[in-house]
């Protein structure tokens, strides 16, 4: 592994973050078992003291991940320059085979956590605390999920050695490319930019529609969903090309690179938190019925959407800005 201070720190974090939910693990199995806001005991009021610690303990925890999600791209990005064949990010990743698993059990991790704190947030506004139990049992989901994230990518630095030959993102996003990356490579500019603004106007549509008449939460958290994962693609088979101004050069790592102004750093923290916001919508909004929630979510789902729709927006405006500003046609005949 290389002795980089980076990747100390974020092995450092990774671990002490899993252990401090492991901690909280144990503890929500405690709630699980034991919980019983009518009970005047010892015990009850010994863990109601303890909810407030451990939940603070919790956010400070997913906090740090969002941090250490950002600073794992950033990190990649720079090491690209120590490997043979590496041009950006894509080769550090591809550097052995868990540099990939890394990264997306990161991204998982920072979804969970995003929800679970909007559950946290939700419940804290009740008197009777009804979500209690629901978010210390999904708290161990994701306990495993941050163990798995740290020891993957102990298992990544602890693979990378300094005389390592990997592949370029021309490799992985090019005409030969196979698997995922070649169904995003061979998707139409035209057909994936559609699919880009389609979806956009539906979470619109549906996000303005539960902002102002309460109708279609989990509807605006699953086209949210959805919409991600369009987003993404229409980043690597066409907006990207805009912004090399290549029709050949798909690869969405390089949006990083201060050659093309760092442009990935103004898509992808917006789409990722909007997203976020949207999936913590849908998972609140399960509880609407329960009577002393109902106003709580009601508010609390009318901020998030407004949060949400605000920036998707910016997701979608910096995505045309790119579009239009580039050289490179790629509908019509220019």
């Amino acid at each position: 592994m290389p002795l980089s201070p980076a990747l100390l720190a974020l092995t450092l974090a990774s671990l002490t973050q899993a252990g401090l939910l492991l901690v909280a693990a144990g503890f929500a199995l405690r709630i699980l078992r034991h919980w019983d806001l009518n009970s005047g005991s010892e015990r009850q009021l010994d863990l109601e003291r303890r909810t407030y610690l451990v939940a603070t303990l919790v956010a400070w925890v997913f906090g740090a991940n969002l941090l250490s999600l950002l600073l794992f791209v950033y990190n990649a990005e720079q090491l690209s320059t120590q490997f043979v064949g590496a041009m950006c990010a894509t080769g550090v990743l591809n550097a052995n085979a868990w540099g990939w698993p890394a990264l997306y059990l990161k991204m998982a991790l920072f979804f969970a956590g995003a929800t679970w704190l909007l559950l946290n947030r939700v419940d804290n506004q009740a008197p009777d605390y009804p979500l209690v139990r629901p978010k210390y049992a999904l708290l161990l989901l994701i306990a495993p999920l941050a163990l798995a994230e740290a020891l993957i990518q102990w298992q990544f630095f602890s693979g990378l050695k300094p005389d390592l030959i990997t592949s370029c993102c021309g490799a992985l996003f090019g005409p030969d490319a196979q698997g995922v990356a070649a169904e995003l490579v061979g998707l139409e500019p035209a057909t994936s930019l559609a699919a880009l603004y389609l979806s956009g106007l539906a979470i619109l549509v549906v996000g303005l529609l539960y902002r102002y008449r309460g109708w279609g939460g989990r509807l605006f958290a699953l086209l949210a969903a959805l919409g991600f994962v369009i987003a993404l693609a229409a980043i690597v088979s066409s907006v990207a090309l805009y912004v090399y101004e290549h029709p050949h050069h798909h690869c969405p790592f390089c949006l990083l690179k201060t050659g093309h102004d760092l442009v990935g750093y103004l898509l992808y923290p917006p789409l990722f938190t909007a997203t976020a916001l949207a999936l913590g919508i849908g998972l609140i909004r399960i509880w609407h019925r329960v009577p002393s929630l109902a106003g709580v979510i009601a508010t609390e789902g009318r901020r998030l959407v407004g949060l949400a729709l605000m920036f998707f927006g910016l997701f979608y405006g910096v995505a045309t800005w790119l579009i239009l500003r580039s050289n490179l046609v790629l509908l019509g005949s220019g």
